[in-house]
């Protein structure tokens, strides 16, 4: 069994991910900001299907809970092979001239800093140069990356392009390291995100705007950090592959 960390697992995208990740044999390190009684029901399904996790609230914006977290990881019998950078937020629909500083540095924050301190761990346990055994990064992007954002949230959309552009960049970086990091950019998906930032009528109100015709479940999300995490993605890194059924 090999230990893997789902960040922002209880919900949505990053519990799809934590149960594919249990289904395929990992342990899996899900962690959560607020809410314990979502992230110990996705601890439940997984070992209730076979699999081994365990929840761990974390604040992605601090750089102190985040290294409080590795330490955990480090006294676990496995050695961590995978990280999903999942965690993440919006602040909310605004457009840009109402945009507080607050509501900018927030997002920027989870999205991106915490992101980057979660990948910088991760390195210093999995590269070969200090006794690691390599691994692997992903990190859950957003099609509103390329799209812009335009009307909704821009500022979410700008702190998904720094993270690809650290993806690509990590990637470059830490090749000769025995680390993948890889990219996953989810378009419309079915999840609370929407009605958190306002509207959770917009999956429906934006599926004519997706070539299949439909939003996209977690699942098929999970499905392709599944593949990217295994042997069969072996020499793909620095790769970001949209989820978005055309969009």
């Amino acid at each position: 069994m090999t230990l893997a960390l789902v960040t922002g697992g209880s919900r949505g995208i990053g519990a799809a991910i934590s149960r594919k990740l249990g289904s395929l044999g990992y342990r899996v390190y899900l962690t959560y900001e607020r809410d314990s009684h979502a992230a110990a029901q996705v601890v439940k399904e997984i070992t209730q299907a076979g699999g081994s996790a365990q929840a761990w609230q974390l604040d992605t914006a601090s750089e102190a809970s985040i290294t409080q977290l590795f330490h955990a990881l480090d006294q676990e019998p496995q050695a961590l092979s995978l990280l999903v950078n999942n965690a993440g937020i919006t602040a909310g629909f605004s457009l840009l001239e109402s945009l507080s500083l607050e509501r900018l540095e927030q997002v920027f924050r989870v999205n991106v800093f915490g992101a980057f301190i979660c990948a910088r761990e991760a390195v210093r346990r999995m590269a070969k140069s200090r006794g690691g055994q390599g691994g692997v990064i992903i990190n859950v992007s957003s099609r509103a990356a390329e799209l812009g954002g335009s009307g909704e949230w821009i500022h979410y959309a700008a702190s998904k392009g720094a993270l690809d552009t650290m993806t690509r960049g990590l990637a470059k970086e830490v090749a000769d390291e025995g680390i993948r990091v890889n990219g996953i950019a989810p378009g419309l998906i079915e999840t609370d995100l929407h009605a958190a930032a306002g509207k959770p009528e917009r999956p429906a109100l934006m599926a004519p705007t997706v070539p299949v015709g439909r939003a996209g479940s977690p699942e098929e999300v999970a499905d392709c950090v599944g593949w990217l995490a295994s042997p069969e993605a072996s020499y793909v890194t620095g790769a970001i592959i949209p989820v978005s059924g055309g969009r």
